[in-house]
């Protein structure tokens, strides 16, 4: 369909009101390869559950640098192995790490690292997209290269939000109790009264349905009764450590491109068929930008 290509270019806001404008979905056919990119092989693990299920987990360094290392590190020294989800709350996460304290951490690597809630500013090199709708949560909600972030001043501190699929490390009481032995995806409506009280690390890529689908443990929060009852962690690995070969083709859409902007649009005043009254707004957690495989 020749006449897609130019709602591309041009924010599709202008034609919501009439039958002309295009789905998200023909949007997102329309793009060009310049409007997709390749997450950073040396910040992306490929975490392998029982039953050859696939898991791909990109790392926010520019949010959370301490953290981001903490995860590759213990990723290259294959500390992730072995280990299980050990949680699923419905509606809330899945989580997993070293649940039984039994798996020493390597050498020279200490078990409580430094939370990192929030930046002082934009992190240097990141581009911010402003979502144009209100949030109940912040003053000002977008994404800064892909990540979900909010923040109440435009020169204030920004934070990663949670949202579905986003990847935090668990913690104590103390802030500063997490570090990263214990991880976990959000698998439910997007829980943002944890923003700012945990370190949110990454978003999955690929994969979340073998995190979402898993049964629902029935001890408190979600914890599984038994060992038995846990889905292991055959390997995690960053994706430098892979055969070009073996690594996933896993693309995200640029949430600084004119179709990222176009395919919002598209999913604020939804015209498909199928949709009677097109909302004209959107929440920040429905707005993550698409991922596709080649």
């Amino acid at each position: 369909m020749p006449w897609l290509v130019p709602f591309v270019s041009v924010v599709i806001g202008a034609f919501a009101n009439t039958s002309l404008a295009a789905s998200p979905a023909q949007v997102l056919a329309a793009t060009t390869a310049a409007d997709w990119r390749t997450p950073a092989p040396d910040q992306t693990l490929l975490m392998e559950l029982t039953g050859g299920r696939k898991v791909v987990i990109e790392l926010a360094a520019a949010f959370v640098p301490r953290h981001a290392n903490r995860i590759a590190t213990l990723t290259r020294a294959h500390w992730y192995d072995g280990l299980a989800i050990v949680r699923v709350q419905d509606n809330y996460v899945t989580q997993w790490g070293d649940a039984d304290g039994t798996h020493p951490l390597p050498a020279g690597i200490t078990k409580m690292l430094a939370a990192e809630f929030s930046q002082p500013a934009m992190p240097a090199g990141v581009t911010f997209t402003k979502l144009p709708d209100r949030d109940a949560y912040a003053e000002q909600v977008g994404f800064a290269s892909g990540w979900p972030v909010a923040m109440d001043k435009a020169n204030g501190p920004v934070w990663m939000t949670h949202c579905y699929g986003m990847v935090g490390a668990g913690r104590d009481a103390e802030a500063d109790s997490g570090g990263a032995g214990e991880l976990y995806a959000v698998i439910g409506h997007g829980p943002r009264h944890l923003d700012l009280n945990i370190t949110l690390v990454g978003r999955v890529l690929m994969g979340m349905e073998h995190l979402a689908a898993l049964p629902r443990g029935t001890e408190a929060l979600g914890f599984y009764k038994s060992a038995a009852e846990r889905t292991g962690i055959v390997s995690a690995r960053m994706l430098d450590e892979l055969p070009a070969k073996q690594r996933p083709a896993v693309e995200v859409l640029r949430t600084e491109s004119g179709a990222y902007t176009a395919w919002l649009e598209a999913r604020r005043n939804r015209k498909d068929d199928w949709y009677l009254h097109g909302a004209g707004h959107v929440d920040l957690c429905n707005a993550l930008p698409p991922v596709r495989t080649r």
